[in-house]
This record gives C-alpha cells, sequence and structure tokens, in this order.
C-alpha cells in the first residue's frame, strides 16, 4: 500500500507567501516556486492572512448610460479594426499586382513609376 504525503505549511510560510502576493507576485508563480499543490490553497491564506484580499475580485457598477456607451466603443473598434484588415488585404492584392504587371512588362514599375522616358 503506497502511503499519500500530506503537506502542512506552517503559519510563518503561509504568511510569507501573502506578503509576496500583496507585493504584486501572481499566485501561478508562488505556486511554481514554493511547490505548493492548488491555487485554492493561496487563495484561503490570502483571505486569512492578507490585509487587501484577494485581487481578482472586481466589483464594476455602471450606469444604463455607461453600459450603453461601452457598447458602442466595442461596436466602432470590432468596425475600425474590420476596415483595418480590408485595407490590409486590399494593399497586400495591390502590391501583388503590381509585382505581377513589372514580371510581365519586364519593366520595374515602382522604380520607373512617374519618371519621363
Amino acid at each position: 500500500m503506497k502511503k499519500e504525503t500530506v503537506r502542512r505549511y506552517s503559519l510563518a510560510f503561509k504568511q510569507q507567501v501573502v506578503r509576496e502576493y500583496e507585493a504584486g507576485a501572481s499566485i501561478y508563480s508562488l505556486l511554481n516556486k514554493y511547490g505548493i499543490g492548488a491555487h485554492t490553497t493561496v487563495q484561503r491564506w490570502i483571505e486569512q492572512y492578507g490585509r487587501s484580499g484577494y485581487r481578482a475580485e472586481l466589483v464594476v457598477i455602471q450606469t444604463a448610460e455607461d453600459q450603453q456607451g461601452i457598447k458602442a466603443l466595442k461596436r466602432r473598434v470590432a468596425e475600425l479594426e474590420s476596415a483595418l484588415a480590408q485595407s490590409t488585404l486590399d494593399n497586400r492584392m495591390l502590391a501583388a499586382t503590381l509585382t505581377v504587371a513589372s514580371d510581365a512588362l519586364g519593366v520595374d514599375l515602382k522604380k520607373n513609376f512617374g519618371k519621363k522616358s
């Protein structure tokens, strides 16, 4: 029969981990650094021993107007991203067309464009 290893952490160790978390370290970096089993363990320590609590708790309070404004901004960003993607595709298509035309005519159209012959 295989025996399971049960880890018990001292109060000083728990407080040290919480202090590092409060100084800006992520939970996952602390897990890797100290070989702690699960992120819920560190979360529990933060709730028990931390000064400011768990950082991931975020409550956003908005009015209906704020929510509509944010939705409108997100729509605008999506529109602009779509327009940028289309513009990029158009630019690549024109560059490829110019290259094909230069090869077909045997003249470098980029260098000779606008020069008088």
